[in-house]
């Protein structure tokens, strides 16, 4: 049978989560990064769920001082007290550094010192967390890096036989600036942390795991970011592997005509491209299935990267929508988005805590180009996304995606992403002429839940709401971008009085 492990909590929320539930205790870990990157504020919250806990713990700081550790905790609203401080000054008084040495070289004797001050400090705290802060020091005293080694591996026999979980931090500045393989070996856990700098926008930084002994942890990249508070972490998300053998119920929008299109509209758990040029009701669209559900009493969120929510909420109330309403009734949350500021990881966080803390049922995302903005590598937006609706689906909800076109006639392409093959359902929305009008034309292209119809109808938007004509068939370079209407008008849809 196989031991179980006692687990000590990192003080992180979303590390403990990636790592199934914290640190195995007793052991030595390493925390590696560039300077800047939050491995001491890490290290801080990792001692300070000590403290909390009652237990002992010592930071041994090689590189920072007293004065400047507590200007970080108390950037984050956080007090020292209860956490043991041993500091290179304090130690340099007691050896004496600085004085020359006429036999044995200087490093010699600062090193060697220091480890044994270190060790007696271990003594008489007897810590259960200790952060040791941070290896660069140590490679500057060794010199030699043979003799780094070997205090490495020292330490990591003094701490084996202590009863307390070491994290040793290093900035990969003290040597050739990579990582170090023998050190990687002689720990238990690597935790890498990183900082990149993009061409605009805040600086992004992301966390992977990259060795846990014994541990069944969430491989890969983690967005995180430093606030007032501490890091969040966002652990990767990973779809649910079970899938539903049950195709959901349809999802009406309460208006026949284009219930009828989709057999009673798309099914829940399922994902609904709406795409079309700039002007052409997308978002008006998928407002009327969000309103929809509201009346239902479900709760959807939209997230809103593109439009701002004043102009949103004034648009939509002159086509007599009252999303204030909503709002105020707690069944509609609209989530203002900077791309530039905003990770995809955080991003599926937040939609995460919305599905499984409000139960939302419902979802818009308007549009894809502002989500394309929040990251820098299509490939890789391509399996978040993928990744994301598939959590969407297992959880039952229905997902509406508005993707613009670019131009309003003649051929039209994509803007930002082609999700076309991920979504579902995929509606499609065109200007078309007829009578020597502009009108707007609504057709169904994809519907992987069930049949669709293949006729194209008109659609026409007032203050009145949305309505949804007859088939038209009688159309000329539909194929082209630039159809044509040529049949009677009699199907086709007038004004209507200004009254409700």
């Amino acid at each position: 049978m196989s031991e179980i492990v006692d687990r000590t909590s990192t003080g992180n929320e979303g590390l403990n989560s990636i790592l199934g539930g914290g640190l195995p205790a007793k052991r030595l870990y390493l925390v590696e990064g560039a300077p800047g990157s939050g491995k001491t504020t890490l290290a801080l919250q990792f001692l300070l769920e000590g403290v909390k806990a009652g237990e002992p713990v010592l930071y041994v700081t090689l590189s920072e001082t007293s004065e400047e550790l507590s200007v970080v905790a108390a950037s984050h609203g956080w007090n020292l007290d209860g956490v043991n401080l041993f500091e290179l000054a304090s130690a340099e008084s007691v050896l004496g550094m600085g004085r020359d040495q006429s036999i044995l070289h200087s490093w010699e004797m600062e090193l060697g010192g220091i480890i044994d001050l270190i060790r007696e400090e271990v003594g008489r705290v007897k810590p259960k967390r200790i952060v040791f802060d941070s290896l660069s020091e140590l490679r500057l005293l060794a010199q030699d890096p043979l003799r780094y080694r070997r205090q490495l591996l020292f330490l990591k026999q003094f701490f084996a036989r202590i009863d307390t979980t070491v994290l040793l931090v290093d900035d990969l500045t003290g040597g050739s600036g990579v990582r170090d393989n023998h050190l990687h070996s002689l720990c238990h856990g690597v935790i890498t942390l990183e900082r990149l700098t993009l061409d605009f926008g805040a600086a992004r930084r992301r966390m992977q795991i990259q060795k846990m002994r014994g541990v069944q942890f969430v491989a890969g990249y983690h967005d995180m970011i430093i606030r007032k508070g501490g890091i969040d972490i966002f652990p990767r998300l990973v779809a649910e592997r079970s899938l539903s053998a049950l195709m959901g119920e349809p999802v009406p929008s309460r208006i026949p005509e284009l219930d009828a299109i989709l057999g009673g509209g798309p099914t829940r758990g399922t994902s609904t491209l709406i795409t079309g040029p700039a002007g052409s009701g997308k978002t008006t669209l998928a407002l009327q299935y969000l309103i929809a559900a509201c009346e239902r009493g479900e709760n959807v969120v939209i997230y809103q990267f593109d439009e701002r929510i004043g102009t949103l909420i004034g648009r939509a109330q002159q086509l007599g929508i009252d999303l204030q309403a909503l709002m105020d009734e707690g069944r509609m949350v609209i989530r203002q988005i900077d791309p530039a500021e905003i990770t995809p990881g955080e991003f599926a966080s937040t939609v995460r805590n919305e599905v499984e803390g409000r139960g939302v049922r419902m979802i818009l995302i308007d549009s894809l180009n502002g989500y394309v903005a929040a990251m820098q590598e299509e490939q890789q937006l391509i399996l978040q996304l993928h990744e994301l609706l598939s959590y969407l689906s297992h959880r039952g909800v229905l997902t509406l995606l508005v993707n613009p076109q670019q131009g309003f006639f003649g051929t039209m392409s994509t803007s930002g992403l082609n999700v076309s093959y991920i979504a579902d359902v995929v509606i499609m929305l065109r200007f078309f002429e007829a009578g020597g009008r502009i009108r707007k034309a609504l057709s169904v292209v994809k519907n992987r839940s069930g049949a669709h119809e293949d006729a194209i109808r008109e659609l026409r938007i007032d203050a009145q709401g949305i309505r949804v004509g007859a088939p038209l068939s009688d159309f000329r370079g539909v194929l082209t971008g630039t159809p044509e209407y040529l049949g009677s008008t009699t199907p086709l849809m007038e004004d209507r009085s200004s009254r409700a």
